[in-house]
């Protein structure tokens, strides 16, 4: 089998904190890998490492047997398409100049008629080409994501990063954006990486998922052998029902496993009410000594 993406081994830290620990993985082209797991476990720092945002202190990325290491920053962008969750959304530009800014490293800073038309199909595509001409710093948070997206399809890159791609969309943006994705992964045969929180989204479209925790791949492969009960509670700690719809599992949250406590007796409620009436009391007692009556609202 033919491997697009191949990660080695792949260690970093911020400030000697660890965030990602010997990551291995490897994915062929033509698919879409989501990368699942709970907040804080290394989803963003692994996308930015392949995007050669950060640095890894350890192991290596190969694109296409290549490393990335050893590839300039115009020949990475040519064959890497990335999109960031917290990206500063203050473009003083128009939505068409934003997308066309993802044709730079095919053309540099002279556009050519075939850039245009790409550009315009990419809008059209995604259902922003009413809002070409308007400025990208007018638009909603979900407009403003699907201009960034439609950035990185312009570079007609071989491997696209999507960091919660679907964030601040409505469910019909949702389904339409990973719809755009899994069709161009198809038709394009792209490798298209999707850190994504949604489990469900993630198993109606994806051909292969690694979860994540503290770092770590815990699992990987198909999303029906990673999406199990077992799996989730270990890792999220909630209990699921895992249902099959269109012959994908379907998470069905039950409950958390960790509760915190909840005082439902009265006498808890008045003990700890009288304690902090008490407690101003004091306050007032020490106020008054200092600097004369002080009245306390009750």
């Amino acid at each position: 089998m033919m491997i697009k993406l191949a990660i080695n081994g792949l260690t970093f830290s911020y400030n000697s904190v660890p965030i990602l620990d010997d990551i291995c993985m490897e994915v062929a082209p033509a698919k879409l890998l989501s990368v699942v797991g709970p907040n804080g476990t290394g989803k963003s720092t692994l996308l930015k490492c392949v995007d050669r945002v950060l640095k890894p202190q350890q192991g290596n990325i190969l694109l296409d047997r290549k490393d990335i290491m050893k590839m300039d920053r115009m020949e990475i962008a040519k064959q890497v398409g990335y999109v960031q969750q917290n990206v500063k959304r203050s473009f003083p530009t128009t939505v068409f100049d934003t997308v066309i800014m993802g044709r730079r490293p095919h053309q540099g800073w002279q556009t050519r008629d075939e850039d245009h038309e790409i550009v315009w199909e990419i809008l059209e595509l995604l259902d922003i080409d009413q809002f070409a001409l308007k400025y990208f710093n007018e638009l909603s948070g979900g407009q403003q994501q699907r201009v960034l997206i439609a950035r990185a399809l312009a570079q007609e890159a071989s491997v696209l990063l999507l960091d919660e791609p679907t964030s601040n969309l409505d469910i019909k943006r949702q389904l339409e954006v990973m719809d755009i994705i899994q069709d161009l992964v198809r038709t394009k045969r792209i490798t298209a990486m999707v850190a994504i929180h949604d489990l469900n989204l993630a198993s109606r479209y994806s051909d292969r998922m690694i979860m994540m925790k503290n770092g770590r791949i815990i699992v990987a492969g198909d999303p029906r052998d990673v999406l199990t009960a077992e799996n989730i509670e270990a890792i999220y700690g909630v209990e699921v029902d895992i249902r099959t719809q269109s012959d994908a599992p379907y998470v069905v949250p039950l409950k958390p496993i960790k509760t915190k406590k909840v005082w439902h007796h009265e006498n808890d409620f008045i003990a700890r009410s009288k304690k902090k009436v008490s407690s101003i009391g004091r306050i007032s007692d020490n106020l008054s000594e200092r600097f004369g009556q002080v009245k306390v609202l009750k």
